[in-house]
């Protein structure tokens, strides 16, 4: 993975390193995610999220293949739905790999833990032996809490080097992000830019966006940036995806980020990782 013209990387505990902000790919899907997905990767889009839950990987592997982007350059990360965990960990990376197109990717989450199951140790060993394979370069996961990363440490001895979770300047998730600062795990956002929850519509979001001369998505995705976040984004219009890659010839000041810290509503927008299930 190289360096690419305004775009910053973080390290990963296990010695690699990811890009700073990436392209979310959900709900796009066929023939215009293909479309869209080319479109970003040549306006210089590097990370990029997809999922088997998505049922997006086939259209992300026609658009890295249409793009010409070297694959050295990309970081391209996917993750276990919650029917394959377990004994089916293997057999999901693997289709996850034939419809990508690719031999291997950067970066697999376990989806959800879907505690429920009491699957997500088994599909943390299953991770761990697919990574020493180098079907996957790194491994993490997706909506953990701070006890189940500490259980998959316990048993294993492995700690993630990701957990992507629920985030914006709404969502803002101080516990968790401290949580990982201290094991040295990266913080992933999605749903970054709080469509939900009407984030970009704040007044005080767009009032900072007109004092740097931003859009609002720029400002929060800018904001997630400056906490050590790395945001995933993703907008059906070409033009918005390549705003949000934008945000690195700017900054916002302490005040500013003071204000934004105020909007922070705790966990009331957020899903419970203990009760929410996806499979």
């Amino acid at each position: 993975m190289t360096n690419q013209p305004g775009l910053s990387q973080l390290p990963l505990l296990d010695g690699g390193q990811i890009y700073s902000s990436g392209l979310g790919t959900y709900p796009h899907m066929g023939l215009k995610g293909v479309e869209l997905f080319t479109q970003a990767l040549r306006d210089g889009h590097r990370l990029v999220d997809t999922a088997a839950q998505y049922n997006n990987e086939a259209a992300l592997g026609e658009a890295i293949k249409r793009s010409q982007v070297a694959r050295s350059d990309l970081f391209v990360q996917t993750k276990i739905a919650g029917g394959d965990q377990g004994e089916a960990t293997r057999t999901g990376l693997e289709e996850s790999l034939r419809r990508l197109r690719l031999d291997y990717v950067d970066l697999t989450l376990i989806h959800w833990p879907n505690p429920s199951r009491g699957l997500y140790l088994r599909t943390w060993e299953e991770l761990i032996k697919l990574r020493e394979e180098g079907k996957t370069k790194h491994i993490g996961v997706s909506n953990f809490l701070p006890s189940q990363i500490d259980e998959l440490i316990e048993h294993t001895g492995v700690c993630p080097v990701v957990n992507q979770i629920q985030l914006s300047a709404v969502i803002q998730q101080r516990s968790a992000r401290d949580y990982h600062r201290s094991k040295q795990i990266v913080t992933q956002a999605w749903r970054p830019l709080g469509p939900g929850e009407d984030l970009l519509s704040q007044h005080l979001v767009v009032n900072i966006a007109q004092q740097v001369g931003r859009s609002p998505a720029q400002v929060v995705l800018r904001w997630a940036l400056q906490c050590g976040v790395v945001p995933l984004s993703v907008s059906s219009k070409p033009e918005r995806n390549r705003e949000n890659l934008a945000i690195y010839d700017f900054s916002l000041s302490d005040a500013q980020m003071d204000a934004l810290a105020l909007l922070d509503t705790g966990g009331r927008f957020a899903r419970d990782p203990m009760v929410h299930e996806e499979w």
